[in-house]
């Protein structure tokens, strides 16, 4: 788990958004389900411990599910997306996959008894949803992260993290992508997505 908290430690000196300010819907939300379920998901990822490639393994299916990784992608390029191929946004959402499993897989690397505690209260903005919960490790401070979720083919899905409920991982990514897309395109942007992946964390 150090790892993970290195890992935040470093997202948080790069770029920072607010999460957006929203109404409470108080009563029980199928969006709490999908972080219930990732959450579960991590801590199995845990457990399993071994090689970063057979956490991969285990917590692949888990985030495919929990996120909307497709429209992360679009969302982490930003404007440019539109200007690309077909092939060349393929490309990169298939990256970002990689990547995204790989950071994971990587940062929740061993159990010591963490725990995971969901809020029940659900804000809305617009048509998503954010769902707070809070990492609970012992002897070490409580990591808070919020999810922001939106409806697609039946079910709530993740676009976007928060850490400690300010620091937006697509904001962040954005601003990192855009450097690389505009001097390099959408191939070099690809290759800093699987080099990545390749050191597991950024």
């Amino acid at each position: 788990m150090v790892r993970f908290f290195l890992a935040v430690a470093s997202f948080m000196t790069l770029a920072s958004a607010a999460l957006p300010t929203a109404s409470l819907a108080q009563a029980a939300d199928p969006a709490v389900s999908t972080i219930t379920e990732l959450d579960a998901g991590l801590l199995r990822t845990m457990r399993a411990g071994g090689s970063t490639a057979a956490r991969g393994r285990v917590i692949a299916p888990v985030l495919e599910r929990a996120f909307d990784l497709p429209l992360m992608t679009r969302l982490a390029v930003g404007p440019e997306w539109v200007k690309l191929s077909g092939a060349d946004q393929q490309a990169l959402v298939d990256a970002f996959k990689r990547m995204t499993i790989a950071e994971y897989a990587r940062n929740f690397d061993s159990f010591s008894g963490e725990t995971f505690e969901v809020s029940p209260k659900v804000e809305t903005r617009g048509g998503d949803k954010v769902v707070r919960t809070t990492l609970k490790v012992p002897k070490g401070a409580p990591v808070a992260i919020a999810y922001r979720l939106r409806q697609g083919g039946g079910a709530w899905r993740i676009i976007d993290v928060f850490y400690n409920n300010a620091i937006s991982q697509i904001a962040t990514r954005r601003s990192d992508f855009g450097t690389v897309l505009q001097n390099g395109g959408a191939k070099a942007l690809v290759a800093r997505m699987n080099a990545i992946a390749a050191k597991g964390g950024s």
